[in-house]
């Protein structure tokens, strides 16, 4: 006869735990396995393939649990993010669109940030295809930022540097998920072998620039189709972006020096011409320092000279500095007068020798901006800003050391020309190309942008007329320097009404 301990002993036989119940439930039923897939590749990438980051739009539910994993995992700053996530919308009232994006580094077959860095702090791993950040590298320069489209990498204060997601590739290395994959509670993100060489014709998603530029690898499926008129949902929201002031300082003293340079050809004693231009020149080289975040590694920007416009930017200009100083040293009266005589076509040619280096140097930076993509820098306004603050700076800076009534002249007809041009975008405001940086201009920025214009007024149209009809030191001084005060707005309304590249739907903070 059973008592109760042998019934309640033969139940406990039979008995089994969570997770094998599980396991016979998965192996009775083979549509229950259909719902889990491979997260990451059983093996390497082959000759011609890389691992990339596949987004199944799906599954995405927007809960940033990737987000959030992401900045545990690599212990970012409480505002940085490596991993971001976006919002479409589209379609029609019967049929509305809305989907979420996450996004993150596309390590892309052609990438702008290596090939922008000046100090080639980024590389490609030639087996994996992860495009790793050098932070032992990095000069905090941030073009990197500049140039990437899709606003990957990530600039620290506190450590100078820039960072990026770098697919947590020791993780891979050894079988293991990304941390945004791991984390992702529908498994919407995965890592797949891809092909290097695959073209990429189009835009990722909506909103986001031609794939051709970078090549990005990322691929988003799903198998609702995107309606035509999708956009983000930031698409009217712009906000100014970051000054930038010592680019800002540097790039208008080392125009208006370049330009000084040119003025002094035309001088009888160019020596105060030249000696104004160095010290713009030495002043804007100095000041340009200030934006790096890892200013003692400065001397390393040489090593990009072959794909960095940053690298031929600073070492143009670093040879433009020293023939300067030796035109300036050449033309010192005490110089020609008690230690030699100096013949003047050589010395026109050491002038002209430095002109020529600063408008290489000029339309390096002009290059520099204008290889970001960004609408607002492309190279025919970049150029003219650039060509005709020189040019300006010139004549105001001549007017104040070596007074001519054509330097007076010109002054007048350059301020007309660039007060004419700079006025002219409240015309096309709606109509413009890069309408959304004339809103930022005529919204936000209207007060920098009315004060550059009355600047530029009163020094190069209003206290030129006065001086014509009564010269005076005062007043050649006070017109230089609401000139340089315009010019100096107009640079920093170059940076700050710019509209970022990036991925759709997320707002950046500034």
């Amino acid at each position: 006869m059973r008592n109760l301990i042998d019934e309640l002993l033969q139940e406990q036989a039979t008995l089994q735990t969570p997770v094998a119940r599980f396991s016979d439930k998965h192996d009775r039923d083979p549509a229950f396995a259909s719902h889990y897939r491979q997260l990451i590749p059983l093996g390497k990438p082959g000759p011609g393939e890389q691992y990339a980051f596949e987004v199944d739009l799906d599954r995405c539910t927007g809960c940033k649990a990737c987000v959030a994993a992401c900045h545990s995992m690599n212990g970012l700053e409480e505002e940085e993010t490596w991993r971001d996530v976006g919002l479409l919308h589209g379609g029609s009232p019967q049929s509305p669109y809305l989907q979420t994006v996450t996004t993150a580094c596309h390590h892309c077959a052609d990438p702008a940030c290596l090939d922008g860095c000046p100090v080639d702090a980024y590389e490609k791993d030639a087996h994996t295809g992860i495009v790793h950040h050098l932070d032992d590298q990095c000069i905090g320069c941030q073009y990197c930022v500049l140039k990437c489209p899709y606003d990957v990498p990530k600039y620290s204060k506190k450590l100078g540097i820039v960072r990026k997601c770098d697919m947590c590739h020791s993780r891979l290395a050894v079988g293991e998920a990304p941390a945004c994959v791991d984390a992702c509670p529908t498994e919407a993100i995965r890592i797949v072998k891809v092909t290097t060489e695959k073209s990429h014709p189009e835009s990722l998603l909506p909103g986001t620039v031609s794939s051709d530029y970078t090549r990005p690898t990322t691929t988003y499926i799903g198998t609702r189709k995107i309606p035509e008129n999708t956009v983000p949902a930031d698409q009217n929201h712009h906000e100014p972006e970051h000054a930038h002031w010592p680019l800002v300082g540097m790039l208008t003293l080392t125009q208006g020096s370049v330009g000084l340079a040119a003025a002094a050809l035309f001088f009888t004693n160019p020596f105060p011409v030249l000696l104004l231009s160095a010290a713009f020149c030495l002043l804007g080289l100095n000041v340009s320092i200030l934006h790096l975040g890892k200013p003692l590694k400065a001397w390393r920007v040489f090593v990009g000279l072959r794909h960095s416009w940053l690298s031929r930017e600073i070492i143009v200009f670093g040879g433009y500095f020293p023939l300067l100083i030796t035109s300036v040293l050449l033309g010192m009266p005490y110089v020609r007068e008690n230690l030699f005589s100096l013949p003047q076509v050589p010395f026109r040619i050491t002038i002209a020798a430095a002109f020529f280096t600063g408008i290489l140097g000029v339309f390096c930076s002009a290059m520099l901006y204008h290889d970001t993509r960004r609408p607002f820098w492309k190279m025919p306004r970049t150029a003219f800003q650039f060509t005709s603050a020189a040019a300006i700076l010139a004549a105001a800076g001549s007017l104040l050391v070596s007074p001519h009534p054509t330097s007076t002249t010109a002054l007048i007809i350059l301020s007309l020309i660039k007060l004419t041009v700079a006025a002219n975008c409240i015309r096309h405001a709606k109509s413009s190309p890069i309408a959304a940086s004339h809103k930022l201009i005529l919204g936000p920025l209207r007060h920098v942008f009315i004060t550059r214009l009355a600047l530029g007024f009163l020094g190069g149209i209003a206290l030129p007329l006065l001086y014509l009809a009564s010269p005076a030191f005062p007043l050649a001084a006070a017109a230089f320097l609401a000139i340089l005060a315009a010019e100096t707005l107009e640079r920093l309304l170059y940076f700050r009404a710019v509209v970022r590249h990036k991925m759709p739907g997320n707002i950046p903070s500034i």
